[in-house]
C-alpha cells in the first residue's frame, strides 16, 4: 500500500512537471511560429526566470508553490497553494519574479551585446520590457504585491499608468489586466489605515517599508534605462547588418 501511495505521488509530481514544460513548449512553438525560434527560445527562458524568481522566493518563505504554467500572449505564472500572510512577504514573493528576471534580462543583454546576435538584443528589450511592466504599482501586477507594503492606496497611482499604456498601445490583454484589477483598485479606495486589516496584514515596520520602496525605485529605474540601451544597441546591430 506504502509503495503504490508513493507511486501515485511520484506520478502526480511528473504530472505537475509534464504540465509545466507541456505549457512552455506550447509557448515556444507559438511564438517560434511568429517572431522564429531563436528569439521565442530566449523570450521563454527569460518568462522561465522571472517566474523562478517569485518561485524562489515564495519556498525561502516557506509558502508551498507550483511550477510555471505558460499561456501564449498572456504570460505565465505559478501556482500559490498558500498564500502569504503578511503584506511583507508578499511584497518579498513579487519582488523576486522582477529582481531575478532583471538579471536574466542583463544576462541577454551581454552576450546579444558579445556577439552583435539582434535575436538576443531583442529578447533582452523583451525581457527589460516584461519585468518593467510588471512593476505597475496596482495589484494583481508585482508592482502592486511590492508597493502594497506601504499602502494599498498606492494602487491607485497604477490606474492612471495602465490607462497611459492602453492608449499607447491599445491591447485585448490590457483590457483584461483592467478588469482583474478593479476589485482591486475598489479595495484600495475603500482601505482604511485605523482598520483592522492596516493593523495585522499591512503592519509593516517603517524601516523595511523603506527598503522595499527604495528597491523598487531603483529596479524600475534600472530596468527602463537598460531597456534605452537594448533599443539603441538593436538599433545600431540592425544598422551594421544592413550595410
Amino acid at each position: 500500500m506504502l509503495k503504490l501511495l508513493a507511486l501515485l505521488l511520484s506520478g502526480a509530481k511528473f504530472g505537475k512537471l509534464l504540465t509545466s514544460g507541456g505549457t512552455m513548449l506550447l509557448s515556444l512553438v507559438v511564438y517560434a511560429f511568429i517572431f522564429g525560434w531563436r528569439y521565442a527560445a530566449g523570450f521563454i527562458a527569460l518568462l522561465f526566470i522571472h517566474e523562478m524568481g517569485h518561485y524562489i522566493a515564495a519556498r525561502q518563505r516557506g509558502l508551498p508553490v507550483g511550477l510555471p504554467t505558460f499561456i501564449p500572449f498572456v504570460g505565465a505564472w505559478i501556482e500559490m497553494k498558500q498564500m502569504p500572510h503578511d503584506a511583507e512577504t508578499e511584497a518579498f514573493v513579487g519582488l523576486g519574479g522582477p529582481l531575478l528576471g532583471a538579471v536574466g534580462a542583463l544576462g541577454a543583454w551581454w552576450l546579444g551585446n558579445a556577439w552583435d546576435a539582434p535575436w538576443l538584443m531583442a529578447a533582452a528589450y523583451a525581457g527589460f520590457f516584461l519585468n518593467l511592466f510588471n512593476l505597475i504599482p496596482l495589484s494583481p501586477f508585482d508592482g502592486g504585491r511590492i508597493t502594497a507594503v506601504l499602502s494599498p492606496r498606492i494602487w491607485l497611482l497604477g490606474v492612471p499608468i495602465l490607462g497611459a499604456l492602453f492608449l499607447w498601445r491599445p491591447s485585448p490583454m490590457l483590457l483584461l489586466m483592467a478588469l482583474i484589477a478593479a476589485p482591486q483598485v475598489w479595495k484600495a479606495l475603500k482601505y482604511r489605515s485605523d482598520s483592522e486589516e492596516a493593523k495585522t496584514y499591512y503592519a509593516v515596520p517603517t524601516a523595511k517599508k523603506w527598503e522595499y520602496a527604495l528597491i523598487y525605485l531603483v529596479l524600475a529605474g534600472f530596468l527602463a534605462m537598460m531597456m534605452g540601451e537594448a533599443h539603441d544597441k538593436l538599433q545600431a546591430i540592425r544598422a551594421t547588418m544592413g550595410r
